[in-house]
């Protein structure tokens, strides 16, 4: 039988950089006990965003935190400064990289592959709560 469930993952960031949610995303799903079905993840904020990325070898998450800054750096003469000036970069780096993630469950697990892990991409450089919706249907 179809089932749904939903939920709300809260992560503290301390401040900008890919940090790895994997753990506390497949903890929630397990404690569904579904084992087929498909989760939907969504970041509820504008500066921060979700990605799923490389967890081996953290030279990958390095590299990608120093591309969205060289594609929407600070200084750039944003009109949207209200918070600081990492305010406005921070939301175009959260349109580019997204905020909702699809992961299919198979077999009671994320169909994630090997390298493959769920971060939550802090934007801003002070240290934030996020919260991040989880809503898994399956059965």
């Amino acid at each position: 039988m179809m089932r749904q469930a939903a939920g709300i993952l809260r992560v503290r960031t301390p401040g900008a950089g890919l940090h790895e949610i994997t753990a506390e995303v497949a903890g929630w799903v397990r404690e569904q006990g579904m084992t087929t079905g498909l989760l939907t993840a969504f970041c509820r904020h504008t500066s921060a965003s979700l990605l799923i990325q490389e967890n081996a070898d953290p030279d990958v998450r390095r590299d990608l935190e120093d591309w969205v800054a060289r594609i929407a750096p600070e200084g750039a003469g944003y009109r949207h400064q209200d918070e600081g000036p990492d305010d406005m970069p921070a939301h175009l780096r959260a349109a580019l990289t997204g905020v909702q993630l699809s992961i299919p469950l198979i077999d009671g697990r994320l169909a994630l592959g090997t390298w493959q892990g769920v971060y939550l991409f802090e934007h801003r450089r002070q240290a934030h709560r996020r919260e991040v919706a989880l809503h898994l249907m399956g059965e």
